[in-house]
């Protein structure tokens, strides 16, 4: 799983299809994440453990609709079981959050199974992305809503003007082991010495701490390093900062909700895959050149400077993020647009 990511939008997803009043199965192969990124549960929701190949499943207890998210292959089993079915579920394959073409293009299309116990069935290709001809993407909050905290930070960013924070600005990072950051960590020891920069706990928090030894660089901003977060705290988190460095797909559209400036590591593949990725994602999001060259830095391969983070520059790039974030309060979230899309295809 990537930092729990995957995980996380299934979760959110499943939070929020409950709160519409749909019940969940989540099949998981390993939930021990969800005792820190959701203790309380959530209503409606039964988590799972995912069936061996080998599981008899019965007919009866077969949904309505299957998500096979990430591209989780279903178990042979529970296939079977939908190939036998007179009326089989609607199969939706969930992908990866794109603002490539080939994702547009793909986007609903018909995905026939040609062979193995489901042959003769249809998946269907779900694609989250920016574009209305696309899946969206999920709305703010665990269950849909925004909290108090949230909603507090969209009232106070609707304003027409955006100033540098009279105070240290506050940082969060939340990052694989990106070559940049031990320069970037010096950038800010240098450029912006009074900062308050909060780690997330596990890979980020390791990261850090070795960066700043190998660099060997004074503590002369404050670090706080935190504990695992509950996806509430974490939404809380980011809606407190002036930037957020994220990383993967369920932080970045949680950091587009929160209208702060944000910096996202995207998940980095061997053959390069994620660079059109992630050179779509600034197209899409008419990114300004100060973001485009802090992003092409942030996931370099070999420690690449960053722009400083001057006044102007930290103006224009909070526009952009509050810009974004704006454009999806305008649009239709994904949860509707699944359901709209399951309504047309069952």
């Amino acid at each position: 799983m990537d930092n729990h990511g995957d995980l996380g939008v299934c979760w959110r997803l499943s939070c929020q299809l409950a709160a519409r009043g749909h019940q969940v199965h989540l099949h998981v192969d390993d939930a021990s994440v969800l005792q820190w990124m959701a203790p309380q549960g959530c209503a409606g929701v039964q988590v799972m453990n995912w069936p061996t190949d080998d599981t008899v499943i019965n007919a009866s207890a077969l949904p309505d609709v299957v998500i096979e998210a990430f591209g989780c292959e279903l178990p042979l089993g529970y296939q079977a079981t939908m190939g036998r079915a007179s009326t089989p579920p609607v199969w939706v394959n969930l992908e990866y959050f794109s603002a490539e073409d080939a994702a547009l293009r793909n986007h609903g299309l018909p995905s026939p199974v040609m062979s193995g116990p489901a042959k003769g069935l249809t998946k269907w290709f779900f694609y989250p992305g920016l574009s209305p001809q696309s899946g969206g993407v999920l709305g703010p909050g665990v269950d849909g809503r925004v909290n108090s905290v949230h909603e507090h930070e969209q009232l106070s960013l609707q304003r027409d003007k955006i100033s540098w924070p009279t105070k240290p600005p506050r940082i969060s990072l939340f990052c694989y082991e990106p070559a940049s950051l031990g320069l970037w960590l010096q950038q800010l020891h240098e450029q912006t010495p009074a900062v308050h920069l909060t780690v997330t706990a596990g890979r980020a928090t390791q990261a850090v701490r070795h960066a700043l030894q190998a660099w060997q660089l004074p503590p002369s901003f404050e670090v706080s390093e935190l504990p695992y977060l509950s996806h509430p705290e974490f939404d809380q988190l980011l809606a407190a900062q002036d930037l957020n460095l994220v990383r993967g797909e369920d932080s970045l559209v949680r950091a587009i909700w929160a209208g702060q400036a944000f910096l996202w590591q995207i998940y980095p593949q061997d053959d390069g895959a994620h660079w059109p990725k992630l050179q779509a994602f600034l197209k899409a999001t008419q990114a300004p050149t100060v973001v485009v060259q802090a992003h092409l830095a942030w996931n370099a391969d070999q420690p690449t400077a960053l722009p400083a983070l001057t006044p102007a520059h930290w103006a224009q790039w909070s526009a952009w993020a509050l810009t974004l974030r704006r454009r999806l309060q305008a649009e239709t979230d994904l949860l509707t647009r699944l359901e709209s899309f399951v309504a047309a295809h069952g």
